[in-house]
Order: structure tokens, then C-alpha cells, then sequence
């Protein structure tokens, strides 16, 4: 169990893993003990038995003790006893399928399969992650079964782990004596198609160290153009650009993501060795010096993260970040600093405030006032650069805007808190998508108050058409916003299901619902339908 609370994947529930059992009783038994874990209902246990009553009819017991048979009737009739078998299938058969693709699908609620002979063979589950072996095993069932953990499902997956109790793999090393394993292609697995299964055994500890040193390089010579001192602020600048150049942030955006994955290998590399450093053949000012270091990297990245106002989508590399922190880094339990925990440095200046925002942030930038401030314009920038394209008119306003408050910020530096309350007045109109002095009827829908926003005034007279609400028709004034809503009415009527990608459904929307409005602008209509386009409400 103390793997699968700190071991990489097994800890994150996103790979898992089989037990390899010597007999069906002993599979059995590791069974019933998986029952009384937190496992209890994430394992299963698949071997060649069926249950029969006449295995036990004859069977005595001495001192109320179980016979070996009736351990493995008992275990199987219990775990089969709300099975409903499927049509063609016994009871046991249907919990067995339903345990493998569990195993396959969803590797959090399948977290251990215990085995004997079974699913050895042609068994391909990507997330299977490592192997215990305590069983006797040798040539082609062996290599068999370490396939079970080679196939790759995603980047945090680079290799599987196979734990030998019975030292099945002294037996493979070759004569001169170097560790290298006698493996053959011909012996391996290929049938079930996808990354290749090659084995090549290595030595965990040998391997490990390698990783970690690799890793450990790879970020330094990833930080080493920062400017000295080297403070957060320096690599603010050099991972998230210069707050008045509205495109360094998109453009060194590959720099952060590499510095994200650099973090996340270390942090593995460092897990998987971070209960026998020693044996790996680090000394003591070694380890203290890796500690250091993979806290300080860690910790750089969070960092980046928060001041970039990163939204990419890095699960794959964040599967297990957070535990690996909590149990390798941090020597203090987490300490909830806001009610808010789960939002964006936006989303929380504008609902409690630039103070509370401000005291969720990182140490190193909490601490420097400059620091705290590019964070913010960063977060700014990069919400105005994932909106642009649902409403480009009113969020390049956002980016006139946001050049005007960095330059009052560059200009005026004894004015601070005049530049935070200018700042918070941004963002609040960022995370808002809108004025505040725009007609009521535009606040409701965002389609409409985009379309809106990107016309320029009616080519002509539109019809006259009232924006319907609960109290009754809404008089408008304004032409632009009676043609907004005519265009608003005439796509939700002329739009088919599934019309997005499709050529014909989205020329008729051009030509029955824009282009009678816009005056048969042919520019004009392909401008406003790109906008279209990116509101989900449509």
C-alpha cells in the first residue's frame, strides 16, 4: 500500500498496477487483505477458477479453520455474489471483463489486478505501470510478462517498474558480469500492436541517478541566460518577456512550458529515488544539495505559472505534481490562505480584492512590488490573448488599456497605489467581457454584446425589432444595437445542428441570416461569422 501512495502514477491514480500471485490461494489471500485498504474496491482478482460447489461439499475444517479450497470458494462466491452475468458469460467471466477494462479505461478505479497465469500474455493495458512479481517465472513467460508494463499511454509515462521478490533477474546477468540482461525480441510480446514492446532491464538505482543528475542539468541550463541576481523578478522577465511588449508573453511561452516539464521530470526522478538516495551514490552534502535544488526548482515554477497567468493544458505532466510536493518537499501541511483556493489571480482580485489576490502569490513575489505588479499585467495580457478571438473589438481595448496602466506603472512609480486601483479596475472590465455602461440587454448574452461590439454602424436602416425581456419589449435607440440583434435572432433561426466545420450549414448562415442584414457586404458577413463562430451559445 505505501506504494500507491507515494510511487509516481501509482500515487496520482493515473497508472496502476498487477500482482503477480504464486498459487490461487495465495492470490486469494493477497486479496482479502487488499479488502481491508483503501484498495478495497479498486482490486480484483483474476485467475483460472470458477467456483463449483462440489469443490467444498467433501472438504472438512479442523479448530474452525478454513481449508485451502474453501478460502478460494469463500473469497470467489463473495466477490461474485452481486455479479449479474452477462448473456453467454458466467458470473466470473463477467467480472473479470468488467475488471480489465476498468483496468484499461480507468486506471483510478481499477488499481490492482492480482493474477496467476492470467493476463500475462496479450494482455495490453497502457496504464499498467509496475509489475510485482512474487511468483516463480522464467525465459519467454518472464519477458511475457514484463511487457505487461511497457506500453506508453502519455508523456508521463516513460517506463514501467517491475518489483522482483523472488530475484528472478540475478539469474540474467551475463558472464562478464556488467548487469546487462540477456533479452531477445524473439521472446517478446508483439501482438498487440501500438509502441513496440522491446524490453531493455535496467538497474533502478543506476537509472535513477542518471535521470535525476540529467534533470537537475537540463533546468539549469534552462535558467542560466537569466539575468543576475537570479531573483524571481529576473526570471519573471526572461520566462514571461517585458510587460510592454504585448507579444513576448505568447512568444516565450515555449521557454515556460519547457521549464514546466523540466520541473515535473525532476520532481519524478527525485521521487523515485527518495527513499534510497544513498544506495544511488549520493553522500550526505549530496542529498542535502538536491533537496535544495529540487525545492527551488519547484517552487520556480509555481513561480512562472502564477505570474504568466498560465492556462495551457498540462495534465499530462501535472498528474502527480502536487503529491510528489506534498510528500518529498513541503515540511509543512498546506495552510488555506483563501476561501478561493481553486480560482485565478483575476478571478480573485475582482471577487475579494487586490489584498486577499495579492496574499495568495508566491513568496518571492509577494515580496517585490515590481514583481507583483508584471504578475498581474502577465494575467491581464494572457486573459485578453485567450478572448481576442470571441470578441476582438472590446479586448483590443483591453490591450490599449492595459498599455496605458504599465505605462502610468513605467512613469509615475511613486504613484503605487494609484496604479493598483487602476489595475483592479482593468481586470474587474477584463474578467466582465464588458463595460459597465453598456445596455442591459447586451449584459445577458455574450453572442449578442460580441456582435455588437464588432459592427461598425448599420449600411442602412435595419428592421425595427424590440429585444423581447420578462417585463415586455425593450425600445432601442440605437441602430447598431437593433441590427445586433437582428443578426443575433436571424442565426439562431437560420443555423442547422452540428453546423460549425460544416462547409454547406455555414455558407447558409452567410448568406440567409448575414448578408441581407449587412447590406450584402460579402467582407463584411465573413468578418462577423468568424466571430459568430467562436460563441458557444450559437
Amino acid at each position: 500500500m505505501f506504494d500507491f501512495s507515494v510511487k509516481p502514477r501509482l500515487s496520482s491514480e493515473r497508472g496502476n498496477a498487477i500482482l503477480v500471485a504464486r498459487s490461487i490461494l495465495d492470490a486469494c489471500n493477497y486479496f482479502n487483505l487488499f479488502q481491508q485498504t483503501p484498495l478495497k474496491g479498486r482490486c480484483a482478482v483474476v485467475t483460472s477458477y470458477n467456483p463449483q460447489a462440489r469443490d467444498v461439499t467433501l472438504e472438512e475444517t479442523g479448530a474452525n479453520n478454513d481449508t485451502d479450497k474453501q478460502v478460494i470458494y469463500k473469497t470467489y462466491t463473495d466477490l461474485l455474489k452481486d455479479v449479474e452475468a452477462q448473456p453467454g458469460k458466467s458470473k466470473t467471466e463477467t467480472y473479470e471483463d468488467r475488471a480489465k477494462k476498468l483496468f484499461v479505461e480507468q486506471p483510478s478505479n481499477m488499481r490492482l489486478l492480482i493474477v496467476v497465469d492470467k493476463l500475462l500474455t496479450g494482455f495490453d493495458a497502457p496504464p499498467c505501470t509496475y509489475l510485482y512479481i512474487d511468483k516463480s517465472m522464467q525465459d519467454h513467460g518472464l519477458f511475457q510478462a514484463i511487457c505487461r508494463t511497457n506500453r506508453l499511454d502519455g508523456d508521463d509515462k516513460d517506463f514501467g517498474y517491475i518489483v522482483d521478490y523472488k530475484d528472478l533477474f540475478k539469474k540474467l546477468v551475463n558472464e562478464q558480469g556488467t548487469g546487462a540482461l540477456q533479452v531477445y525480441s524473439s521472446e517478446l510480446d508483439h501482438s498487440a500492436g501500438g509502441v513496440d514492446p522491446e524490453v531493455l532491464m535496467q538497474d533502478r538505482l543506476e537509472k535513477g541517478r542518471e535521470r535525476l543528475d540529467d534533470a537537475l542539468e537540463t533546468l539549469v541550463l534552462l535558467c542560466e541566460p537569466v539575468e543576475p541576481p537570479k531573483d524571481d523578478l529576473d526570471h519573471i522577465r526572461y520566462f514571461c518577456g517585458n510587460t510592454e511588449i504585448p507579444a513576448d508573453l505568447k512568444e516565450r511561452e515555449p521557454r515556460r512550458v519547457a521549464l514546466y516539464k523540466a520541473a515535473v521530470a525532476l520532481l519524478r526522478a527525485y521521487g523515485n529515488l527518495a527513499d534510497d538516495l544513498s544506495g544511488a551514490g549520493y553522500d550526505g552534502g549530496d542529498i542535502k544539495r538536491i533537496k535544495g535544488d529540487v525545492k527551488r526548482f519547484t517552487d520556480l515554477r509555481e513561480v512562472i505559472r502564477r505570474a504568466s497567468g498560465e492556462t495551457l493544458d498540462l495534465k499530462p505532466y501535472e498528474a502527480d505534481m502536487r503529491h510528489l510536493i506534498d510528500t518529498y518537499i513541503e515540511a509543512k501541511a498546506p495552510r488555506k490562505i483563501s476561501p478561493f483556493d481553486d480560482l485565478g489571480l483575476l478571478d480573485l482580485i475582482a471577487r475579494s480584492g487586490m489584498a486577499e489576490a495579492v496574499s495568495t502569490l508566491p513568496e518571492g513575489i509577494k515580496g517585490n512590488k515590481d514583481a507583483i505588479a508584471e504578475t498581474i499585467e502577465n494575467n491581464v495580457r494572457s486573459k485578453i490573448i485567450q478572448e481576442h478571438l470571441n470578441n476582438p473589438a472590446y479586448y483590443a481595448k483591453m490591450s490599449a488599456l492595459l498599455d496605458e496602466v504599465i505605462k502610468f506603472r513605467k512613469e509615475q512609480a511613486d504613484k503605487y497605489e494609484e496604479y493598483l486601483k487602476k489595475i483592479a479596475d482593468l481586470v474587474g472590465k477584463v474578467q466582465a467581457g464588458h463595460a459597465d455602461d453598456i445596455p442591459e440587454a447586451l449584459k445577458r448574452s455574450v453572442g449578442l454584446r460580441a456582435i455588437y461590439d464588432n459592427l461598425g454602424m448599420p449600411p442602412a436602416p435595419a428592421a425595427a425589432t424590440n429585444l423581447q425581456d420578462e417585463a415586455g419589449p425593450l425600445p432601442m435607440p440605437d441602430p447598431k444595437l437593433r441590427l445586433a440583434v437582428d443578426i443575433d435572432e436571424a442565426v439562431k433561426r437560420e443555423r442547422h445542428a452540428d453546423w460549425r466545420g460544416n462547409a454547406a450549414r455555414e455558407n447558409h448562415i452567410k448568406r440567409e441570416a448575414l448578408l441581407p442584414l449587412l447590406n450584402n457586404d460579402v467582407a463584411e458577413a465573413e468578418r462577423i461569422f468568424d466571430i459568430i463562430k467562436q460563441q458557444s451559445e450559437y
